[in-house]
Formats: structure tokens, sequence, C-alpha cells
């Protein structure tokens, strides 16, 4: 195989892309979802450098990209640590493919009323959906209820005079678990916009976990939702009725993967990982390249003209890493010969590795022909003798 040739990977190289693509796409999509998606690009341009600098032999800083990482590693596990602790958590409670909670259509209505009535009147409400991670780490106080969801109970826990109006209600399948629930609270001001403590309240639970918030405004009487670590503004029911369909539908719902952000973030997790695989496993084999140079006489005497070299041109056989081959071009690669001998009258020479100019890393293994012979014109014109 050709440097240049892209090598094939077999089956069990196809599998250890996929897995370590996987492994990219939940890290991508985790950190997204929690709002470090910008650190994490960050990181990635660094680390992109510091392949770079691996690859080019440029030692300084490869070095230096070497130190920060080891400190960037003991940072992240400081400043992420509650999101390093969420993914272990999502990795244990997985389950395979998600099943819907049993809701049917009448708590589907019961819930799209209830919150059409509030916004309509301007009532603040906090409703949370829980999804398949757990919320008892997240969710502070409350008052357990464990009773079936009806439209005065919600109605009359969200009145202004009530006590827990202020707080979250939990809605789980059909019944109301909690309510009067405190949430952690998001710092993303952009994100939240003109939003209050209940926005931020719902982003802030949105951005921890895999649950949905339904928010209405108790200045504006607008409905919004938080999902994903995103907040965004509802057209009214009806976009409520669209938002909650899939959580609520009883069947599980089939929805293509390659959709969205999600499909976009797959093609990149598995064009980094394959990369990685080219870079680390055929990248890190040992094989050899076979250029045709031409040879170079320096250190003639002055007024000293080549007439013939025999051979031009000589087969340098190089050995190097993959990556290494795959870099060098044929133009960095020369062959150099010292005429200071041709002084006192000699004409062939004997090539040896110490005459080949090649890039960094790269072992020259062989010369095809060793032996090269001079033809000289000496100063004045007249013929060197041999």
């Amino acid at each position: 195989m050709e440097p240049g040739q892209l090598p094939l990977p077999g089956w069990r190289d196809l599998l250890d892309i996929a897995l370590v693509a996987a492994f990219i796409w939940l890290a991508v999509r985790y950190f997204r979802r929690a709002g470090g998606h910008t650190a994490l690009l960050g990181l990635a341009l660094l680390a992109v450098v510091y392949v770079f600098a691996q690859a080019l032999d440029l030692k300084l800083a490869a070095a230096l990209f070497q130190g920060f990482f080891a400190v960037v590693v003991l940072v992240l596990i400081v400043v992420f640590q509650d999101d390093i602790r969420r993914l272990f958590e999502q990795l244990g409670s997985w389950r395979g493919p998600r099943v819907r909670p049993p809701v049917t259509s009448d708590a589907l209505d019961l819930l799209v009323r209830t919150i059409a009535q509030l916004a309509a009147k301007r009532t603040g409400a906090l409703v949370v959906i829980p999804g398949q991670e757990p919320l008892d780490r997240h969710v502070e106080g409350g008052i357990p209820l464990r009773g079936r969801a009806s439209e005065p109970l919600m109605l009359s826990i969200f009145d202004a005079s009530s006590p827990g109006h202020d707080g979250a209600v939990i809605l789980r399948g059909n019944e109301i678990e909690r309510f009067a629930a405190h949430l952690p609270l998001s710092s993303n001001r952009e994100a939240l916009g003109p939003g209050g403590t209940r926005h931020a309240a719902a982003l802030g639970l949105a951005e921890r976990c895999d649950a949905i918030c339904v928010v209405v405004s108790e200045e504006r009487g607008t409905i919004s939702v938080a999902k994903d670590g995103e907040l965004r503004r509802l057209r009214g029911a009806e976009g409520l009725v669209e938002e909650l369909r899939d959580r609520f539908s009883p069947e599980p719902v089939a929805t293509a993967w390659w959709q969205g952000r999600a499909g976009l973030d797959a093609l990149l997790s598995t064009a980094a990982s394959l990369v990685l695989w080219m870079a680390l496993v055929p990248g890190s084999t040992l094989r050899e390249i076979t250029h045709v140079v031409p040879i170079e006489v320096t250190n003639l005497q002055d007024g000293a003209r080549i007439e013939t070299i025999e051979p031009a041109e000589v087969e340098v056989t190089l050995r190097g890493l993959w990556r290494q081959l795959l870099l060098a071009d044929r133009d960095d690669v020369s062959v150099q010969l010292d005429g200071y001998l041709t002084r006192f009258g000699r004409r062939t020479f004997n090539l040896t590795p110490a005459n080949v100019d090649a890039a960094s890393g790269l072992e020259v293994i062989a010369i095809e022909p060793e032996t090269v012979r001079i033809s000289l014109t000496a100063p004045g014109g007249a013929q060197a003798s041999p």
C-alpha cells in the first residue's frame, strides 16, 4: 500500500470507529444540552492543533500543549463535576428505546386546557414532566401529593392565593407527584431573555436532565417550554400540543435520529472518530516509500562545472509512521553530495544515508544505486582528469 493511499478498515476497525463515534456524539450532545458546547469546541480546536504539532514534529508546541491538556483534565473534573455525574447517571439509567408514560389523550387534553386557561388569565405556572433521568438531586422542597391530576386541582395549586403557587408541579403519568417544588436556576441570561424566575427554573432543570418544563408567564401570558437545555416560546395551546405529543403518546414514537442537530452531531462525531482512527491506528504503523530523487553536488572548486553524473537520479527508500509519510512531500527529500574531494581527482563516490535530507522521523533504509560517478570540466574549460 502506498502511503498516500487510504487504508481500508476491517470489521473490527469499523466497530472501533463506531464505538468511539458514539462516545463523541454522546459527549457533544451532552455538552450542547448542558450549555458547555462552546468550551468543548474550544478544546476540540486545541486538540486539533496539538495533533498537527505532533505530526509535524513541532517539539516545543507539542510539549506545551501536552502540559496544558494535563492541567485542563483536572480543571474539567472540578468545573464539570456535576455534569460528569449526570453523564454516569445517564449511562446507568439507559435501558434501550424509551417507552412513553401511559398517559391517555384525556390527560393530554387536561394539561393543555389547564395551561391555556392559566395563560389566558395571566396566572404564572410551572409544570415539570420527568423523563428517564432522576430528578431527586435537582428538586428541593415541595409537598408530596400523589393525586390524580384534574383541572380544578391544578388551577387551585397555581391560584395566586395558594401558598404553593410559586413552585413547580411535577406531573408524572396521570398524577401530580409533588407541588410547590423548587428547581435549580439557570444563569444563561441570553437564553432566558425577558423571562423571570419561573423561566430560569425551567431552563435550569432542562440543562441538568431530560425533563420537559412548561412555563406560563405571569406578566405576558405566554407559554414556553424548556427542553434539552433550550427555552422556546410557543404559539399558544396548539404549539404545546405539538411539543408534548411525542412525550405523552402511549406508544413508542420512532423519531428520525438524523434530523436536526442530532444528525449533524452524528456526522461530525463519525468524521472525528475516522480521523482519530487514521491518525492513531494505521498512522502509527511503520511503512515504506520509495522516491526517485536527483543528485545535487555541492562544494565544487571555483570555476569547475559538472559535465555528467551517472546516474543523475537515485531511488531513496524511506521508512516511518504512515502519518509522517503521508505528510512528507517528495520535494522535501533531497540527495546532496559533497564534491570537495573532486579537487584532488576523486570522481567516484558512495552514497550513504548521511547524504539524504528527509523529514524528521523518517529513516533511510536503501539507496539504489549506491555508487555515483562524476565527470567535471576543470576551471578554464579543460576536461578534468579522472
